[in-house]
């Protein structure tokens, strides 16, 4: 599968082939551990790219180094998105406030965060002496469900199960329709009629006949992303993996430390697994490693999560990029059914 290997030779520019038309739809990987960083995974931090959209997830501490090393920068955070306020997920806040008021960002960044928090926050948000910026606008999530229009995508929140509150989030393009090239010649429809039949649902044809958009076209499911962290298995993970291309997902422990897991709110490897396979996930990215386990344990990871789940597999490693699954391939594989 096309994942690309981690960048390890310093900073390299922005990638602005959005900009360019280019759609950019990935994970940048930024931190793969858990409490405690090691020598090869720093603390949390996730930026999900999405056709100009660039939502942070989770920012640990050594997040505005490692968006160095990765080559982004503050200019493609349009989202801070903290899951709850425990410090391996949101004490890179700081440095990555401050960076946006430095390098004079100018679009608006919105911060959504578990509203129960909202002292922590304001803790993060003003952690030290520096020249302000008003393009952070705070978001704070109570409720079971929360939803924004976000550019191109909607982006929702749902609480988990964790010792503190804690919300997961999911990004969703809306579904379109693919034309079908054949039946619209069939039907004799070409050039402008082609943008009137999709804009009104309806074309009259000049013998009277009339053509419509189901008769040439078929469904086009918009493209969906997940980030579940910290918590227990329950309803709000399968809700927000539910069906989604590219699932990020903790997976701190195997399962021979579940007591473990259940007693601290986290997840084993074989209870993504479960997760992904119960939901149907295209792409599963597994991490947030207890810093117990090293490189070498991946392949353990991977086999725990075989039992129910039979898709892509990725164990995150720092700096890794995780393309969004491309439609097409959702089509090749629907048809393969």
């Amino acid at each position: 599968m096309a994942v690309l290997a981690p960048q390890r030779g310093g900073a390299r520019s922005p990638d602005t082939s959005y900009h360019r038309g280019v759609s950019v739809r990935e994970l940048v990987v930024l931190g793969t551990s858990s409490a405690v960083p090691t020598r090869h995974r720093n603390h949390n931090g996730y930026l999900l790219r999405w056709d100009g959209e660039g939502f942070l997830f989770d920012p640990g501490e050594g997040t505005q180094r490692q968006m160095l090393h990765a080559g982004v920068s503050a200019h493609d955070i349009t989202w801070i998105c903290v899951t709850h306020f425990h410090g391996d997920h949101c004490l890179g806040v700081p440095g990555v406030v401050q960076r946006i008021a430095r390098d004079g960002v100018n679009h608006e960044v919105r911060a959504a965060y578990p509203a129960s928090g909202e002292t922590y926050w304001g803790r993060l948000r003003n952690a030290s002496a520096f020249a302000d910026t008003d393009v952070i606008t705070p978001r704070p999530l109570s409720g079971e469900v929360v939803r924004w229009p976000s550019g191109p995508v909607t982006l929702t929140a749902r609480p988990l199960s964790h010792p503190v509150q804690s919300y997961g989030y999911r990004v969703d393009e809306p579904g379109g329709r693919r034309m079908l090239p054949g039946e619209l010649a069939r039907r004799g429809v070409r050039g402008p009629m082609i943008g009137e039949l999709q804009r009104h649902g309806s074309l009259t044809m000049p013998d009277g006949s009339t053509v419509t958009l189901e008769e040439c076209s078929v469904p086009k499911p918009g493209q969906s992303a997940a980030f579940v962290m910290d918590t227990r298995v329950c309803d709000g993970a399968f809700a927000l993996a539910d069906g989604v291309d590219l699932l990020v997902i903790e997976s701190t422990f195997l399962s021979d430390e579940s007591a473990l897991a259940a007693q601290y709110g986290h997840l084993t490897a074989a209870q993504a697994g479960r997760i992904a396979a119960d939901c149907g996930v295209r792409r599963l990215v597994l991490t947030h490693f207890s810093e117990r386990y090293t490189t070498a344990d991946e392949p353990r990871f991977v086999d725990e999560v075989r039992t129910f789940y039979a898709g892509e597999v990725v164990t995150a490693r720092d700096l890794m990029r995780v393309p969004v699954p491309k439609r097409a391939d959702y089509q090749a594989q629907r048809a393969a059914k």
